[in-house]
């Protein structure tokens, strides 16, 4: 059956989508395991399985075969919105045992990548409560943490992507869009996208139904104390981390402000791929122009991109062998 088929229920109550991830890895390594519970042929709404479903298509499948799929026909409605509620549920029930969970990832440490699965050993080496789970969410620490950073700066890590947009639209339009063959872009006022840090998981799958994003522009200013300008930078690259690992195209997006954001800025992310940058702002000040133009040139130095991606308009710039994609900003407002 193709899972495009497979319709979501739009009131489902369990949110699990921060685990897509891990499930998709789980999928990679092992294979599909298991049924995804639909309310029949001719009405395939999800009863059960919709994470999976989300994972089959973060890994780019297009059919699953009928043996993993089961039909509920023989339920009513009400029967059918109480399996789904009840199957979530039994879920919950149970706790591990900590002691031979740390004694079985031990054992399988050298042979899996248990991390990629969802278990961080060292972190649950020494158990901890409710409220310090209440202080990773606030961080996001159970979409990315320590275990996704690298780099002199401990940014987190995004792979390379040789992506050439086929059109940019703006995140804010991105529930309203009927046409996603366009890339997401967030050169638009912070506040219109603080929500995608907010809950990560909550807008994953609106992400992944897109051909690729951009990072969020989180935005630097030559103000902002150099801490708060690591914060958001920080936060930048998180993100993508958490979309590229659910199976996103992500594309860089570059930002800086004056010669001590270039190492933070700049350290860590992919050589000789594609990158995003905006000149929104920059043109007809002399000043931000001049800023503009030493930390692209310092960028082009460190990072070698392939293509750049320029949204705004192009400026009086030489970007060497760079492919250059020019995105006027009155322009690219999607089709």
């Amino acid at each position: 059956m193709r899972i495009a088929d497979m319709i979501p229920y739009e009131r489902n109550a369990w949110d699990n989508a921060a685990g897509v991830p891990a499930i998709a890895e789980s999928i990679r390594e092992f294979g599909f395991r298991g049924k995804i519970k639909l309310r029949s042929r001719e009405n395939p709404v999800i009863v059960s399985g919709h994470h999976r479903v989300m994972a089959l298509k973060s890994l780019g499948w297009d059919e699953l075969p009928d043996e993993h799929i089961e039909f509920c026909d023989d339920l009513t409605d009400d029967e059918v919105a109480a399996f789904r509620l009840a199957d979530n549920k039994t879920g919950q029930g149970g706790k591990w045992n900590r002691a031979l969970e740390r004694e079985e990832i031990r054992r399988l440490a050298k042979k899996v990548d248990m991390s990629k699965l969802g278990f961080d050993f060292k972190a649950k080496a020494k158990p901890y409560g409710a409220e310090r789970l209440r202080t990773d969410d606030a961080y996001n620490l159970r979409e990315v943490s320590a275990l996704h950073c690298a780099g002199r700066y401990d940014m987190p890590t995004i792979e390379p992507c040789d992506f050439a947009p086929t059109a940019l639209l703006p995140f804010n339009y991105a529930k309203t869009a009927k046409d996603k063959a366009q890339t997401l872009h967030f050169f638009i006022d912070d506040y219109q996208f603080e929500r995608l840090w907010a809950n990560p998981a909550k807008y994953l799958e609106l992400i992944l139904s897109f051909e690729a994003v951009l990072t969020p522009d989180f935005s630097l200013y030559m103000d902002m104390p150099l801490p708060m300008q690591q914060w958001n930078e920080y936060r930048r690259r998180a993100l993508g981390n958490f979309w590229q690992r659910a199976g996103a195209n992500v594309v860089p997006t570059l930002s800086w402000t004056d010669g001590r954001s270039y190492g933070f800025c700049f350290d860590g992310l992919p050589r000789h791929s594609t990158v995003a940058v905006s000149t929104v702002g920059v043109k007809g000040d002399g000043a931000a122009m001049d800023v503009w133009r030493r930390g692209m040139a310092e960028a082009l130095h460190v990072l070698e991109p392939s293509r750049v991606i320029v949204y705004g308009g192009l400026l009086d710039f030489d970007f060497g062998s760079a492919e250059v994609m020019d995105f006027a900003a009155n322009a690219a407002f999607g089709r």
